[in-house]
């Protein structure tokens, strides 16, 4: 299996997945010029992609899903109150192939699954995922709301994983914006700090690399949130961070 960020942030976000049989993309919400460039320039096609799996109904995520359908014929895979959601605040344009799945189910894809974990998160009936394929986990962990049960357990089950790592607390505590929007971002359906991200790494004690993803332009940087998680970690898992502009290379699993 290998994974690519093709870009992680509150301006966007996708993840490709490809396995010995098939090829998946987790979230549209990023243009489907740059992920089909992205994608090329690693010497993959996104007209081969077997299906888009949408997380939540936040435009970071989702704004773009109509144009990866009509423009490379690509189904959508999504809650139905996520779709009714993002339908009316997104403007997603004619949808003709949307496959429905609820939180919690399991997706099969031949031989590869992605199971489907519910998140606290602010989002319509957002979800996290769990790829697995030949017996090799992926985690894709992001937009969590906060640390919930069950949550260590995944991770210690996993070969590799996107996690999020959103914000500095001194950074998010000092900066500009409102009261009312750090209180969210703190808050049970916001975003988990470096900290909290670094020890949930903890749990992952088979894990060959994490990816520190969806992380703040305002209030956090790389350089924070890899010292965070060194700290905590120091140099027992291998770690990358997705950037806000651009793609990883190829993450192997």
């Amino acid at each position: 299996m290998i994974a690519i960020s093709l870009q992680s942030g509150s301006n966007g976000n996708s993840i490709y997945v490809e396995t010995d049989d098939t090829k998946l993309l987790f979230d549209a919400g990023i243009s489907g010029i740059e992920a089909e460039r992205r994608l090329a320039s690693h010497g993959r096609d996104i007209r081969q992609v077997s299906a888009v799996v949408i997380s939540h109904d936040h435009a970071d995520h989702v704004c773009c899903a109509g144009v990866y359908q009509r423009k490379y014929g690509l189904p959508l895979y999504m809650t139905p109150r996520t779709l009714a959601i993002a339908q009316k605040m997104h403007r997603l344009g004619r949808l003709h192939d949307v496959r429905y799945f609820s939180a919690g189910s399991v997706l099969a894809f031949g031989e590869t699954s992605v199971q489907t974990i519910p998140t606290p998160h602010d989002g319509a009936d957002g979800v996290a995922f769990v790829v697995t394929s030949h017996e090799k986990r992926l985690g894709i962990l992001t937009d969590l709301g906060h640390v919930f049960e069950g949550l260590n357990t995944i991770i210690s089950s996993l070969d590799a994983i996107f996690l999020e790592s959103n914000y500095d607390p001194e950074m998010l505590a000092s900066g500009w914006y409102p009261a009312f929007l750090k209180q969210r971002i703190q808050g049970p359906g916001g975003h988990l700090s470096n900290g909290e991200a670094a020890h949930l790494l903890v749990a992952g004690q088979s894990l060959k690399w994490a990816c520190l993803a969806h992380l703040s332009e305002q209030n956090n940087n790389p350089i924070l949130a890899l010292e965070a998680h060194r700290k905590v970690l120091g140099s027992r898992v291998r770690l990358f961070t997705a950037s806000r502009y651009g793609a990883t290379g190829i993450l192997h699993v």
